[in-house]
Order: C-alpha cells, then structure tokens, then sequence
C-alpha cells in the first residue's frame, strides 16, 4: 500500500499529542469533505485515503492503548460512514466540530 505520509509513518507521528494527530486528521477530514460536495471523485477518493492513512497511524499509536482506543476505532467508523454510507446518522457539522476543537487545542499548545 502507498503511504501518502511518509516521514509521519517514518515515526515522526508518534511523536504528536494527540490532539495535533486528530487536528491533521480534521484537516484531511475537510479536504475529502468539500471534493465530495463538489462531486470530484477524484481528489475526493485521495484526501478519503490520505485522512485514513493519518487516523489509522494514530490508531496504531501505542500511547493510545488505553480508553481512547475505543474511541478512535468508532471514530473511524464514523467517519467511514459518513463519507460513504447510505444510512448517515450524523451531520458533516458533527464530525467537523469535532474535529475543530482538536486543532484548536493542538494549535494553542504550540
């Protein structure tokens, strides 16, 4: 499989809070978001793929081995389904606020 973040899955990754990991997942998170509304398969499918490639490293994240792993599998669920279900059972605003308050967060402990 193509890693689209070589020098995060290199290690680098594991070197963030886990705010800074979920605030660059949002980021990607958006990207995939606004080539889908705008019906750009395309760019959509890679910004899709890159935001999964960045919450799976976070997934593997040793640290996280805890009470959040639950957490960030079910977000991965989530997220999947909201991308590409039929059955959506949440808003775009949902995930999207969700994902707001981690790139706050990792942007204020800089």
């Amino acid at each position: 499989m193509q890693s689209f973040h070589p020098s995060l899955a290199g290690g680098r990754w594991f070197s963030m809070s886990l705010a800074e990991q979920l605030g660059n997942v949002g980021s990607e998170y958006e990207r995939a978001l606004r080539w889908k509304q705008r019906g750009d398969d395309v760019h959509f499918e890679k910004a899709f793929d890159r935001m999964l490639e960045l919450l799976d490293l976070t997934i593997a994240d040793q640290r996280w081995r805890n009470h959040r792993l639950k957490e960030l599998v079910r977000l991965r669920e989530v997220v999947c389904e909201e991308l590409y279900g039929e059955n959506r059972k949440s808003s775009d605003a949902d995930l999207q606020n969700y994902f707001l308050y981690f790139g706050l967060l990792a942007r204020r402990d800089r």
